[in-house]
């Protein structure tokens, strides 16, 4: 009996991801905030992309 091929590991499983590490909405609003790019009454959706400060 053979493996369902939806079951099999993909190569792709452990690559390295260029994001070193994904910010969550609050954390980017958060970091906005800090930076002052951030507008009070602005919806959260659709927050510009915003790399971590190292």
């Amino acid at each position: 009996m053979s493996q369902h091929p939806s079951l099999k590991l993909s190569k792709n499983v452990g690559s390295k991801r260029s994001v070193l590490k994904v910010l969550k909405r609050f954390e980017r609003i958060k970091l906005l905030r800090t930076r002052g790019e951030w507008k009070e009454g602005t919806s959260p959706l659709g927050l510009p992309k915003t790399k971590p400060d190292a």
